[in-house]
């Protein structure tokens, strides 16, 4: 019996890690420091700001002309995957032209968009006031359901199975 070299499992294993689903969102220009609260404490000067946020989805709806989410947003780990773990940097709304199937976009999903900061508008959480800051969404990417995650699930290994 002919044994495979390990050496030839490392361009296989390079090639599936390849393939995973992350997304290719183009980070130039991003100001990685801009929260949202950050942003409606200055919205003068958050406009027009190029952001990569993303987190979790509150409500989606569809409006005349746009599809509009509220989203609690939390950091972004090394994917640009909402890392729940960690403490939420607020709420904001961010509105894509056209129409997107809400059922996809379902509470509790999670989204990282990539956008433009254009404004704030006032909204409601139960009887409390809220100012959200308005994005308007250039790139999106929903997350895979039940936490899935991007790393291969591929191991290899030696293993010994007993049976009765």
């Amino acid at each position: 019996m002919r044994v495979l070299h390990p050496v030839l499992f490392l361009p296989l294993a390079l090639l599936l890690h390849a393939c995973a689903a992350t997304p290719d969102f183009d980070t130039t220009g991003i100001d990685t420091r801009l929260t949202p609260q950050r942003a409606v404490d200055n919205i003068p000067a958050a406009q027009g700001t190029t952001i990569l946020w993303g987190g979790v989805i509150i409500a989606s709806s569809n409006l005349r002309d746009v599809t509009q989410f509220e989203i609690l947003a939390y950091p972004l780990d090394d994917n640009q995957r909402p890392d729940v773990g960690q403490n939420p940097l607020g709420r904001f709304l961010a509105t894509r032209s056209g129409y997107l199937e809400t059922a996809d976009y379902a509470q509790g999903r999670l989204l990282t968009i990539k956008g433009s900061v254009v404004d704030k508008r006032v909204g409601r959480i139960g009887e409390a006031d809220y100012v959200y800051p308005l994005v308007t969404i250039e790139q999106l990417h929903l997350w895979p359901e039940g936490g899935g995650d991007t790393e291969s699930r591929i191991q290899f290994g030696i293993g010994v199975m007993f049976h009765n």
